[in-house]
């Protein structure tokens, strides 16, 4: 009886070393995205960032995109928030949610899928789904959208390198920074992406972002860059967006909360908000 309780241990063992190479082996097909990673150009988050924020960024838009983007401007210019939506704790989506606000990004690679956490209290989990499906006809639309990708060893030394990315699927609204740069409403965008580590240095990845969308007078591409955190153990950050929110829209207007709880306008001349389901008091 000992005899064969032997044989079952060594046979169990043998199973889970051949396990655990296979699992290796996997991994080795795959390049190393581990830790923390944040955005390598400093300033206020935007979308492209090789540029500086606001009309500067160039934007292909149409016309009446143009004019709605001016407007937006104009609006937080004087204190409101223009077409900007994540005040109100809307998801930022795609393809906002690669800026890199504040958290960071870190991945999760799978033989299945890729795993983006973003953790900024709007977006969390990003999927890129790699195990060969195609885009689902009863999909949810969702903020984030749906991701399709497929990994490809671009200079042939046996191991994948580049993830090459399709989203589609949306919902909105979804800007592309707090800007109030809109994306068109009827969400048909479709972003592709080339995501891949530096070369030369291990510590620096890359995304290439293009958007095609019918706010545009064409595809709009885009250059980002992220950091690793070189600390082994990073402090994973947390941030919920109700947390310290003091900005408030009721009806069309945005208003704040003062440092003692009460409603306040948000620029000069503004008019309180529609009390018509409040008693008022008695003069």
């Amino acid at each position: 009886m000992h005899y064969r309780s032997l044989i079952g241990t060594v046979a169990l063992a043998a199973g889970l070393m051949v396990t655990s190479a296979a699992f290796a082996f996997e991994d080795a097909k795959y390049p190393d995205w581990k830790g923390l990673w944040f955005r390598s150009v400093l300033g206020a988050p935007r979308f492209d960032t090789s540029k500086p924020r606001g009309l500067p960024q160039q934007a292909p838009l149409k016309p009446e995109f143009q004019k709605l983007y001016e407007a937006s401007l104009a609006d937080q210019a004087a204190g409101g928030q223009g077409n900007h939506t994540v005040f109100r704790c809307f998801a930022w989506g795609m393809p906002a949610m690669m800026n890199g606000y504040g958290t960071g990004i870190e991945f999760v690679i799978l033989p299945e899928a890729t795993y983006m956490m973003i953790d900024d209290g709007n977006d969390s989990v990003r999927r890129i789904f790699t195990d060969g499906r195609d885009f689902p006809t009863d999909f949810e639309p969702t903020f984030t959208g749906y991701s399709i990708g497929k990994w490809v060893d671009t200079d042939g030394d046996g191991k994948l390198d580049t993830l090459e990315v399709e989203t589609r699927l949306f919902k909105g609204p979804r800007v592309y920074d707090n800007t109030g740069l809109m994306l068109h409403p009827d969400n048909q965008s479709v972003i592709n992406e080339r995501i891949y580590l530096s070369k030369t240095d291990p510590g620096l990845l890359y995304d290439e972002i293009t958007v095609t969308d019918n706010a545009l007078t064409r595809p709009w591409t885009v250059h980002k860059t992220y950091r690793r955190n070189a600390e082994p153990r990073p402090i994973w950050i947390e941030y919920i967006c109700e947390e310290g929110q003091q900005l408030v829209r009721i009806g069309n207007e945005n208003y704040m909360y003062s440092g003692d709880g009460l409603l306040m306008p948000t620029r000069k001349g503004q008019a309180p908000p529609d009390l018509r389901y409040f008693k008022q008091n008695q003069q």
